[in-house]
C-alpha cells in the first residue's frame, strides 16, 4: 500500500489522523524496516491454554473428538451437526488403508471370534451376542473387500466450539454433545490436549490427535457434508426450481403440521407473482382460494378463472355485517361469547383507545344488542337474524350514560356520516366461488385495517360453518399488525386454521413493522412454510435474527433477482427460483405493459 503526503496550504491546520489508520501506518513502517513480520500483525493479543478449553483474545474455544459411532448410519447423518444453530469448526480426516493388510487382520479377527464362540458352545455357555454381531459384520466386510466392492479407510471427526464466555461455551458444548448423542455418537472434550485439538480443526490439514475409526467406502460416503437439500414430495404443487441442483420444489402445504405460510419481500421482488402462481395451481387440487387484496393485483386473475371479485367500498353492493354468527356449535365453546370478544377488538380499532370502564359498557351493550334480537348463548337461538350496527348504536344511546353517549358518537359516522354504507347493513356476500377476491383498493389507509378485520372475521365465520380445503391470502398484512387487537385476531386465525382445513398466507413488504410485534413473530412461528425474497438492506438484519440466516443466505436475499429467494418448509430450506409457464405468466403477471399488450391482443382478436 503506497502512502502519499501533500504539503499543507498556508494557514491550514494539519489533519488529525484516524487512530486505526495511524496504527496501520506504524505497522507498515516496522515491516519496511524489518522490525516485525506479518505473523506479528495477524497474531492474537493473547492465548491461554487450560485443561478443557482455550482462550484466544476474548473468545473461548473447546474441541470435541468423536470416540464412538453407531453400528449403522444413514445418508447425511451429520446434518444435525452441519446445520447446528451456532458457528462450529468441523474437521474430517480420511486415511486410505492398504486392502491386503486389512484382509489379513480381518482373517485373524474372524478366527479369534469363531474360536471364542466355539469355546462357549463346548462349555455349554450361550455365546456373547455382541461377538456374534461383530463376527457377522466382519465376514460381510471381508467378502466386500475381497470382491473389490469396498475399500477401507480410517476416519477422524473433530468439532471446535467458539463462545464469548465460559458459561456460553459450557452450554453450547452440552447442546452439541446432546445432538450427537441423539445419533448414538459418543463425543468427548480433548482434555489436556486443547492446543493440539484446536490446531487439528484449523485449515492446515494436520491431524494432531490421531483418534480414528475404521470405515468402509459405503459408511464413509454417508459422512459427505455437502448433500444438497431437496424439497420434492410425491404430491402437491410446484413452487419453483431448487437453485442448488435444479430439482423441482414440489410440496403439499396441507401435509405439514399446519398449512400456514408467510411471505416477506420488498416491493417488486415478485411476492404477489409467487402467491398468484401458488393459488392458480392449488385450484387444480380443488382448493378454494380467498384473497384480501389491498391493491387490486388479483383482479385480472379472478376474472380469467371465473372467480368472484368483490369491491369493498361505500358504493359497492357487497355488504358484510360484523355481527353475523357462524351458527356452528362446538362442545366447550361459547360461539356468542367468541363473537362478542371479536367485536370488542373491532370497536377498539374503530374507536381508538378505550378505558376499562368504556370496555365494560361496550360489553354490556353488545350482550343487550344480541338479547334484543332474542339471541343468547343457547345455540338454538343463534340462527335468528343477527343485529346491525344501528342496533348497538341505539343501545348505547339508551343507556343514558355520558361515556356510553361518547362511544355512540364515535360510531355515528358509520351510520349517518361520511362512512355510511361500509358496515351498517346485512351481509349479502356468499363464499360459494372457488376463487373469491375482496378488493379494498378504493378505501383510504384509515379504513383499510377496519375493512380487513371485518372481512377476516366474516371469512372465519364462514370457514367454521362449511369445512373444506381453503387458502386465505392476506396481502399487505402489516395494516393489521399496526393494531394489537387486529394482530391478535390474525394470530388467532393462524393458530386455529389447521382445525378447519385452512391455510393462511400472510404477505408483507414492511418486514420491520411486522416483526417488531410479538404477534408478528408468533405468526411466523405458527407458519410451516416461509418464503423470503429480495430484501432491502434496512430489513435484512431483522430477518437474519428471526430466521438464523447465514452470511451467504443474507447476501443471496440482498442480491436476489425477481422471483428468487429462500423457501423454508418445516426443518428444511433451499434457494428457490419461481418459474411459470407462458400461459400461467399471462394470467398472473402484474407488469402493466404486459397486461396492456394482452388486452390489446384480445381486443384485436
Amino acid at each position: 500500500m503506497a502512502l502519499f503526503s501533500f504539503p499543507l496550504g498556508k494557514g491550514r491546520k494539519p489533519e488529525t489522523k484516524d487512530p486505526e489508520q495511524q496504527q496501520l501506518e506504524e505497522a507498515q513502517n516496522k515491516i519496511t524496516k524489518g522490525l516485525t513480520s506479518i505473523q506479528d500483525i495477524i497474531a492474537p493479543p493473547s492465548i491461554e491454554v487450560d485443561f478443557s478449553d482455550l482462550k484466544i483474545g476474548q473468545l473461548f474455544y473447546r474441541t470435541l473428538f468423536v470416540a464412538g459411532y453407531p453400528r449403522f448410519v444413514s445418508a447425511n447423518w451429520l446434518a444435525p451437526l452441519i446445520n447446528f444453530d451456532h458457528p462450529l469448526s468441523i474437521s474430517m480426516f480420511i486415511y486410505p488403508v492398504d486392502g491386503k493388510g486389512i484382509l489379513d487382520e480381518l482373517k485373524k479377527k474372524i478366527g479369534e471370534m469363531e474360536a471364542e464362540i466355539q469355546t462357549d458352545l463346548q462349555r455349554g455357555k450361550i455365546p456373547d451376542i455382541s461377538t456374534q454381531v461383530q463376527l457377522e459384520d466382519a465376514k460381510n466386510l471381508q467378502e466386500q473387500l475381497a470382491k473389490g466392492a469396498e475399500r477401507f479407510f480410517q476416519f477422524g471427526l473433530y468439532v471446535t466450539i467458539p463462545a464469548e464466555s465460559k458459561k456460553e461455551l459450557d452450554f453450547i458444548t452440552k447442546q452439541v454433545q446432546s445432538n450427537l448423542g441423539a445419533l448414538l455418537i459418543i463425543s468427548k472434550p480433548a482434555t489436556l490436549q486443547m492446543e493440539e485439538a484446536f490446531k487439528t480443526t484449523i485449515p492446515i490439514c494436520e491431524d494432531k490427535l490421531q483418534i480414528h475409526r475404521n470405515m468402509d467406502t459405503t459408511s464413509l460416503a454417508t459422512t459427505f457434508p455437502f448433500t444438497s437439500s431437496e424439497l420434492t414430495d410425491n404430491k402437491g404443487i410446484m413452487y419453483g426450481i431448487n437453485a442448488h441442483n435444479d430439482s423441482l420444489i414440489i410440496f403439499d402445504r396441507f401435509s405439514l403440521e399446519n398449512a400456514n405460510s408467510v411471505v416477506f419481500a420488498k416491493s417488486g421482488a415478485g411476492k404477489s407473482y409467487t402467491i398468484k402462481l401458488e393459488a392458480l395451481r392449488s385450484m387444480f387440487f380443488d382448493t378454494e382460494v380467498i384473497v384480501i387484496d389491498p391493491e387490486a393485483e388479483y383482479k385480472n386473475l379472478c376474472e380469467i378463472v371465473g372467480g368472484e371479485h368483490i369491491t369493498f367500498s361505500f358504493n359497492s353492493p357487497a355488504k358484510l355485517n360484523p355481527f353475523d354468527l357462524s351458527q356452528v356449535y362446538e362442545e366447550g365453546e361459547n360461539e356468542l361469547g367468541l363473537k362478542i370478544l371479536s367485536l370488542h377488538s373491532l370497536f377498539k380499532i374503530i374507536m381508538g383507545d378505550i378505558t376499562p370502564i368504556e370496555e365494560a359498557i361496550l360489553d354490556r351493550a353488545l350482550v343487550l344488542t344480541y338479547k334484543q334480537k332474542e339471541i343468547t348463548p343457547d345455540p338454538q337461538t343463534q340462527s335468528k337474524e343477527p343485529p346491525l350496527l344501528e342496533d348497538l348504536y341505539k343501545v348505547l344511546i339508551g343507556m343514558e350514560e355520558q361515556k356510553a353517549a361518547s362511544m355512540a358518537a364515535r360510531i355515528e359516522k358509520f351510520l349517518k356520516g361520511s362512512l355510511k354504507g361500509i358496515i351498517d347493513q346485512h351481509s349479502n356476500v356468499d363464499l360459494g366461488n372457488q376463487f373469491t377476491v375482496f378488493d379494498i383498493k378504493e378505501l383510504s389507509d384509515e379504513l383499510r385495517p377496519i375493512a380487513m378485520f371485518i372481512i377476516l372475521d366474516y371469512i372465519w365465520t364462514k370457514v367454521k360453518k362449511d369445512l373444506k380445503k381453503r387458502l386465505l391470502i392476506v396481502d399487505e398484512a402489516w395494516y393489521l399488525m399496526k393494531y394489537p387487537d387486529s394482530a391478535l385476531f390474525l394470530y388467532g386465525m393462524a393458530k386455529r386454521a389447521r382445525k378447519y382445513y385452512l391455510g393462511v398466507t400472510t404477505i408483507t413488504q414492511d418486514v420491520e413493522d411486522f416483526l417488531a410485534t410479538d404477534m408478528g413473530k408468533a405468526i411466523v412461528t405458527n407458519s410451516s412454510i416461509q418464503v423470503l425474497m429480495k430484501q432491502s438492506s434496512a430489513a435484512i438484519d431483522k430477518l437474519v435474527k428471526v430466521f438464523y440466516l447465514s452470511q451467504g443466505e443474507k447476501n443471496l436475499l440482498l442480491s436476489a433477482g425477481v422471483g428468487e429467494g429462500l423457501f423454508f418448509a418445516g426443518a428444511n430450506h433451499v434457494a428457490m427460483r419461481v418459474v411459470a409457464s407462458p400461459e400461467e405468466h399471462r394470467l398472473i403477471t402484474s407488469n402493466p405493459q404486459e397486461i396492456l399488450e394482452t388486452k390489446q391482443a384480445t381486443n384485436y382478436g
